[in-house]
């Protein structure tokens, strides 16, 4: 399964900026950790200005670490839909640009179909009323953030999306 350690996997979205989704993951019961980083570009150690100019490709993500007995991966897919708008092309709310698209980024076969599952009944619930736009891709390699934006919301006390 998805990069187990101690039984631990890990799942990896993008919704936007990843500040607010950082919380709103964190916050679920099973969710051991989160991660705030870049994935899905092209460039190896991109930095947080780098990203912003949207020419590395690489996405605002967080990477989740989480106990499948205690929370699945479709409560954390569930969870991802809620948190942002994935009708929105490369924005979410005033963020625009390539760095703040929907994604999926799974990590083995099953993570695949349960997201590409997961899409389609969402797009079949009527809850949206334009097309999903959210990708769903491979796993890259995850380049942590700058420390300042991990926790960022927590450590001011800020609310998040769910």
């Amino acid at each position: 399964m998805a990069d187990r350690k101690e039984g631990m996997e890990k799942a990896t979205f993008a919704a936007g900026c990843f500040w607010g989704i950082e919380v709103g993951f964190g916050k679920i019961p099973g969710v051991t950790s989160t991660a705030v980083g870049y994935t899905g570009g092209t460039h190896d150690n991109p930095g947080y200005e780098e990203v912003c100019s949207g020419r590395t490709g690489h996405a605002e993500a967080v990477e989740v670490t989480f106990d499948p007995s205690a929370v699945s991966y479709g409560d954390l897919l569930d969870i991802f839909w809620e948190c942002h708008d994935p009708t929105t092309p490369n924005r979410q709310g005033p963020d625009v640009g390539t760095q703040y698209r929907s994604a999926i980024f799974f990590h083995d076969s099953e993570q695949e179909q349960a997201a590409r599952a997961s899409l389609e009944a969402q797009q079949n619930s009527g809850r949206f009323s334009n097309p999903i736009v959210t990708e769903i891709t491979p796993a890259a390699t995850f380049h942590m953030a700058e420390d300042y934006h991990q926790q960022y919301l927590e450590k001011r006390g800020a609310a998040s999306c769910h």
